[in-house]
């Protein structure tokens, strides 16, 4: 069985003691590094080196710095700066007055709680990041879970759905493999590195709903991944317990053809009515209680089933569509396509399963990733997808070239030559989960499929390649590519609706031990000057003095975010940590004063969340949503009770700030085609965004607004 994360959350703090903090800076962690060869950090640029040592993955984890806490006073100075362009006059006013009133009063205090409580932690934020994704009881898809659609292979034969699916397991292994001997050569930011510890994370993991919030569980020695096709599962052995291959890609061809041959004998209006994992896509409660109707009968399968797909590697989707438009393709990954017959779901969305990571492959070989938020940014899974794609490109250089590079410091031996008493106790053949579907179950799946294919109807998907130019061309002119794209983004919602409203980024905070991202808001005095004066009739000249305003200040704050030093993830600990002196002390007063304690245990209220995202990549989040529209926290009274709201979180500036219209996350490289997620407001838009050289890819859904 998957064990809980938050076993090995706690141990993992267990590991630092004040004694350690000296040990930790940027130097240290960089002197970590540089104790390995030349090979070991870059082993496809020096891949005639002998075998690198393991370790180098996590050797700077140990050194790397706490994530600090800022100052109580600077984080409320940019929170007052991020607002004020938001804001009318009076509206910005009574702010400032909650602000000077939370400084004077409840501030101190709960920076100091805040302080105490991060002692002998690995970030003061972690365990309040996870409980905002574990508590977010709406559906995952469409509100949490982000997207990334890969470029076409590149090499001839890989253009169909078993070959690229094939090609895209046995790089996927690779790279599992890698991360497990700590072969993996860490991420690093010009020549500094990064935490790697959501490496850890990636695989063998699953979201799983109970009735208290969901929790992640995680399997680290899985050694299966599951197959689902046509709202079928099957699943099969891929390592042994040395983490090595343990099959050819011939031998996982035909796996996967025989796979696809059998689902295809279960006419597709018998299989919709099992494709049991629809249920993934329930409100977190009700799919908590099916999964407890799942494993209620002591004879069922249903309990070996579910603890199968929870503990494997990763999910593979084999899509029986071809999607061809951009925007058919990303709606594809993200939530799946809807199509009702005979009165019957046949469209792709019955085949996903949203609690853990899934690459899904389409039947011309389109090829994406949809992975589950909780525990990993965009960062992570993007330099997962582009190893994965370069290794493809490699192996295919290497059966032209027997000489040409790995990216991998060690591979597998050759399972062909290996005797097959030494895979172990391993099962390659693939075997079929047979569901007993229950009466309930058989209802609930049915009402489950008609709320998704209502939610992936209430959005809409639009792409757009703009090839004019690219990076080069804006650094040419001076300007950082991230910024320009950010202010067209505002500049082009002013030109529709006339006004300014709340911009999210996440920028990326991994220089930090446990680091995951900060809010970069991109809304400033300078970009509303900017905008307005685009709009108006004034000299072109203007225009561009008050765009390299407007970008030099994005500059700065995205800088001071990857500092961690923006004011939202502060912000956002001291309100969990008000919070949490609440709930220690009974709920009874918080509940005479009005208020309900639970209003605000998840960034519905609270925070950017898709956010979890990753600014340099990943899909920003931002108020949490359901599918109805938005979900507010009750505004408190100004009582002055002894559990009246901290003033800065009763002003209606804290609503502003996390009621984001424009989610944007700039995520990407070659290797991804596109990237996106849902809106995360019933009047906003989810904007991803991929900068390459010469042009900017970009997908935008929205609840059937202005999208295209």
């Amino acid at each position: 069985m998957p064990t809980s994360l938050d076993k090995s959350l706690a141990s993992a703090d267990a590991h630092i003691s004040d004694a350690n903090e000296p040990k930790r800076s940027n130097g240290a962690a960089k002197e970590a590094t540089q104790a390995y060869s030349k090979g070991e950090k870059t082993p496809l640029a020096s891949h005639t080196n002998p075998k690198s040592k393991p370790g180098i993955t996590f050797a700077a984890q140990d050194k790397l710095p706490q994530l600090p806490i800022p100052e109580l006073e600077s984080t409320c100075k940019k929170y007052l700066s991020a607002l004020k362009p938001l804001q009318t006059i009076r509206e910005h006013q009574h702010t400032e007055d909650a602000v000077l009133e939370f400084l004077r009063a409840e501030g101190p205090d709960l920076q100091d709680r805040l302080k105490k409580y991060a002692t002998g932690k690995s970030s003061y934020i972690e365990q309040f990041w996870y409980d905002s994704y574990l508590n977010f009881d709406n559906p995952v898809v469409l509100n949490l879970n982000p997207f990334f659609l890969l470029e076409d292979d590149p090499t001839p034969a890989r253009n169909n759905q078993v070959t690229r699916a094939v090609s895209l397991v046995v790089s996927a292994l690779s790279f599992v493999r890698a991360v497990r001997k700590e072969e993996l050569p860490p991420d690093t930011l010009r020549g500094q590195p990064l935490c790697m510890y959501q490496y850890s994370r990636l695989f063998g993991t699953a979201r799983i709903p109970t009735e208290n919030g969901c929790q992640i569980g995680q399997d680290p020695t899985a050694k299966h991944i599951v197959v689902l096709a046509r709202g079928q599962f099957y699943w099969f052995d891929v390592l042994d317990d040395n983490s090595d291959l343990i099959m050819t890609e011939k031998d996982v061809a035909l796996n996967l053809q025989v796979i696809v041959d059998d689902a295809v004998q279960t006419p597709i209006y018998e299989a919709a009515k099992g494709a049991v994992g629809v249920l993934s896509t329930e409100n977190r409660k009700t799919w908590s209680g099916l999964r407890d109707v799942l494993s209620r009968d002591e004879g069922s399968n249903n309990s070996d089933c579910l603890n199968i797909v929870d503990s494997a590697l990763f999910v593979l989707c084999l899509d029986y569509t071809e999607p061809t438009t951009g925007a058919d393709l990303c709606m594809n990954m993200l939530c799946g396509s809807s199509e009702v017959e005979k009165g019957v779901q046949i469209g792709t969305c019955t085949n996903r399963w949203y609690d853990k990571m899934q690459i899904i492959v389409c039947k011309n070989g389109s090829a994406g990733i949809n992975f589950e938020h909780t525990g990993v940014d965009g960062h992570t899974v993007l330099r997962f997808a582009s190893d994965v794609y370069t290794d493809t490109i490699l192996r295919f250089a290497r059966s032209i070239n027997g000489q040409a590079p790995s990216l991998w410091a060690s591979s597998s031996p050759d399972p062909s030559k290996r005797d097959p008493s030494s895979f172990g106790d391993v099962s390659t053949t693939p075997h079929k989960l047979e569901w007993d579907m229950v009466p309930e179950l058989s209802t609930a799946l049915r009402f489950a499929e008609t709320r998704l294919a209502d939610l992936i109807n209430q959005n809409e998907f639009q792409t757009l390649d703009f090839m004019q130019y690219g990076k080069n061309y804006m650094t040419s002119q001076g300007f950082s590519p991230d910024a320009f794209v950010q202010m067209a983004f505002q500049a082009a919602y002013y030109g529709l609706y006339g006004r300014v409203e709340c911009v999210y980024e996440p920028a990326m905070t991994k220089l930090y031990h446990h680091g995951r991202t900060e809010a970069v808001r991109s809304v400033t005095t300078e970009s509303v000057d900017f905008v307005t004066t685009f709009w108006g009739e004034n000299p072109p000249a203007q225009k561009i003095e008050l765009l390299k305003k407007a970008c030099e200040k994005h500059t700065v704050i995205t800088r001071d975010c990857a500092k961690a030093q923006g004011h939202d993830r502060h912000l956002y600990a001291l309100f969990c940590v008000w919070q949490r002196s609440i709930d220690e002390e009974g709920t009874e007063a918080a509940s005479s004063n009005g208020m309900d304690s639970n209003g605000y245990s998840s960034p519905q209220d609270g925070l950017s969340e898709r956010d979890p995202s990753s600014a340099i990549d990943s899909p920003g989040r931002t108020s949490m949503l359901s599918e109805e529209g938005s979900v507010n926290a009750p505004s408190p009274t100004h009582g002055q009770s002894a559990h009246a709201m901290p003033t800065i979180f009763a002003d209606s500036g804290w609503d502003k700030i996390n009621n984001t219209i424009l989610s944007t996350s700039n995520c990407g490289n070659p290797s991804l085609r596109q990237f996106g997620f849902g809106p995360t407001s019933g009047d906003g838009f989810g904007i991803g965004y991929i900068i390459k050289d010469g042009s900017v890819s970009i997908c935008a859904s929205s609840k059937h607004r202005q999208t295209k």
